[in-house]
């Protein structure tokens, strides 16, 4: 909490402004639908709540996040999304600091006008006791043909004097003296008061004076950061406040912006807090990346502002294509997505409760805060033991299963169906099986018990066998270290030579219902379902591998589209761990789709870990074929299986 005399000064502060400019109907919070506007560009003071700028730091800041890497094309690609998406402002990185930023805002130079004007350069005020015209990372900034510039300062007078080693006094001359100079080179300035709030907390005298440097200097924004992320959201809304009613802000039409870091998990609520207190421009991460904990999700903030507070965004700003962002950003980066991400995870609208799953069938507002497809977002119903009757209702018919046309006058039939398949998932879930990360498996399972479904393959038996030159553990171990030091291997392979490691070899017998060459709509057929079987043998490192190149190799001649699925990940994990080696496994594998980058998961549960690994293996060539090739689910109606006596396979 602030301290009284903390406090104190907020409500000076705020006095004098009510006594210079009325800012009530400028701060009053009105409740009402989003409208777009355009914003404008130049130094016009934007307060909020009613209208806001949004300020992209991914490819800077959230940089800096561990294990969070990007190449020049990578950070150009994010770029050009974030402008298309309607961003107002895009920082590109630190161009004075590493050779990567500095090649990025070279590309960036031939780019049209509509990315150059939203593009910011990052960098630091001049060095203590420096003149500005002689530091080499200012002029970096001017040279990197950035248009707008934000500089960082310290806003913190004992890391002014401690971190920094300079004066009270230099620390505001290096402020204004920066920002002067860049603004007399025609460059639009914003300034990061690093630790703003922590600071105002030490000495709000020296705040003060650090927002009048920066605003009779001549910058566009002065930017209050919560640098350590520790600042509670009704504290940081009293300082923001001060901030927005500051005689010489708002003498000087200084928008006032926020930029918070999530250490304590209040990131965005911080950043929409600071809003609410009249910050015009937030800054945030997509999906809040960042360093230590992260930065405030900039896609979280801007759903709330459009969606809760009317704050008016620019116009472009559409909340449809925020998931289509967060997803985007995260391929780019090569991190799985937040399932659990509000509004835009791929869990944020999904039902696993039977009691919740009947309530959303006759109300969806009954457990959604808002119609997913305001933010491009789909609703999900998952299956589980915990699921009720209308879970696989609702799941049956989004796979397009409909029990009138399925069984014409039999309109039971849904419920019926829905009722056995719900009780096969709550005995499957009790051996092991777990469905809620496997929605292919799921789906694969209510078709095989539709009437008429027919799957493209089926196994018709398999083997496998693994040999290994060295049976015991000790072989392997003297081997490998033989093989690191190069001694008797070939030390420049990441592998062993070929007659020398674990093999495995398996067979696969499939039968598919039609070869490439046969066309559904060719006028010269006759209808009818051809079947034909393969066998194939192939090699592998494991069973496993042995197994999956052996039933692609199989599937192919019928389904070349097989060619671009490939594994992904291979997850194993032991349920009963009493039962030792007769042990039930439970095996999860992801797929992925090469030209589209769409994955999908299978799950298989047995207490043979290679048949778990073929069934999963199959329902995700399944179900490759299924979502993305041009197969008929359905078959003839004269058609039928001698040994199941069925429209399909068993």
């Amino acid at each position: 909490m602030l301290s009284q005399s903390v406090r104190q000064v907020l409500q000076v502060q705020l006095f004098i402004l009510a006594l210079l400019c009325p800012l009530s109907a400028q701060l009053s919070a009105v409740s009402k639908p989003r409208a777009s506007v355009n914003l404008p560009q130049v130094k016009d003071r934007v307060v909020g709540p009613q209208r806001a700028l949004i300020y992209d730091t991914t490819l800077r800041d959230g940089t800096q996040g561990e294990g969070i890497s990007m190449s020049v094309e990578d950070k150009l690609s994010v770029f050009d999304q974030l402008v298309d998406f309607g961003f107002d402002y895009v920082e590109g990185g630190w161009p004075g600091s590493n050779p990567k930023d500095k090649a990025f805002f070279d590309r960036c130079l031939t780019m049209p006008d509509i990315h150059r004007d939203k593009l910011v350069a990052f960098g630091s005020t001049r060095r203590k006791f420096t003149k500005v015209e002689d530091d080499k990372q200012v002029e970096a900034l001017i040279t990197s043909g950035a248009r707008s510039v934000c500089l960082v300062a310290k806003a913190s007078l004992s890391q002014v004097e401690n971190i920094l080693g300079a004066t009270a006094e230099e620390g505001l001359l290096m402020i204004s003296d920066t920002v002067s100079y860049l603004v007399s080179q025609n460059v639009k300035v914003f300034v990061d008061l690093e630790h703003y709030f922590d600071g105002y907390l030490e000495s709000p005298d020296y705040a003060s004076s650090l927002v009048e440097a920066c605003c009779s200097a001549g910058a566009s924004s002065i930017v209050l950061c919560d640098t350590n992320g520790g600042t509670l959201p009704w504290d940081l809304e009293e300082m923001t406040r001060a901030a927005v009613a500051h005689p010489v802000v708002v003498e000087n039409d200084v928008t006032v912006g926020v930029h918070c870091h999530n250490d304590i998990g209040m990131a965005v609520a911080n950043s929409l807090a600071a809003v609410k207190g009249g910050a015009g421009l937030v800054q945030g991460c997509v999906n809040g990346v960042g360093e230590r904990t992260g930065n405030a999700d900039i896609v979280s903030i801007i759903g709330t502002l459009a969606l809760k507070m009317g704050t008016a965004l620019s116009d472009g700003v559409e909340t449809e294509n925020l998931t289509s962002l967060s997803r985007f950003v995260d391929e780019v980066l090569n991190r799985s997505p937040d399932q659990a991400q509000p509004y835009v995870g791929s869990a944020a609208f999904a039902h696993k409760g039977g009691l919740h799953v009947s309530a959303m069938e006759k109300d969806p507002t009954s457990y959604q805060h808002i119609d997913p497809a305001l933010v491009g977002n789909i609703r999900r119903t998952v299956i589980s033991e915990l699921s009720g009757r209308m879970n696989i209702v609702q799941r049956l018919k989004e796979i397009g299963v409909d029990g009138n046309e399925e069984e014409g006058e039999n309109k039971d039939w849904l419920n019926e169906r829905a009722t056995a398949i719900l009780t096969r998932v709550k005995k499957l879930e009790s051996i092991g099986y777990t469905f809620e990360g496997a929605d292919a498996s799921v789906k694969l399972m209510m078709l095989h018990a539709t009437k008429r479904y027919c799957p493209p393959f089926r196994v018709l038996d398999y083997s496998a066998t693994v040999f290994d030159q060295f049976i015991d553990s000790a072989s392997r171990v003297l081997y490998k270290k033989k093989k690191s030091a190069g001694v008797g291997v070939n030390a420049a392979s990441d592998s062993l030579d070929e007659g020398e490691r674990a093999t495995a070899r398996a067979t696969v017998k499939v039968q598919s219902l039609y070869e490439k060459e046969w066309i559904v709509d060719d006028p010269e057929h006759d209808g009818s379902v051809e079947k034909v079987e393969r066998l194939e043998v192939a090699d592998g490192n494991g069973p496993v591998d042995a197994l999956a190149l052996a039933l692609k190799r199989a599937l192919e001649p019928s389904y070349p589209f097989l060619s671009k699925v490939q594994l992904t990940d291979y997850k194993v994990r032991i349920l009963d761990n009493e039962a030792a080696t007769e042990a039930a496994t439970r095996v999860l594998i992801e797929f992925t789709e090469t030209e589209t980058n769409r994955k999908w998961n299978t799950v298989s549960v047995d207490r043979n870990v290679i048949s778990a690994s073929l069934n999963a293996l199959v329902d995700g060539y399944e179900y490759a074929l299924l979502e993305h090739e041009t197969f008929c689910m359905l078959c003839p109606a004269d058609y039928d299986d001698s040994e199941s006596g069925l429209g399909g396979w068993e």
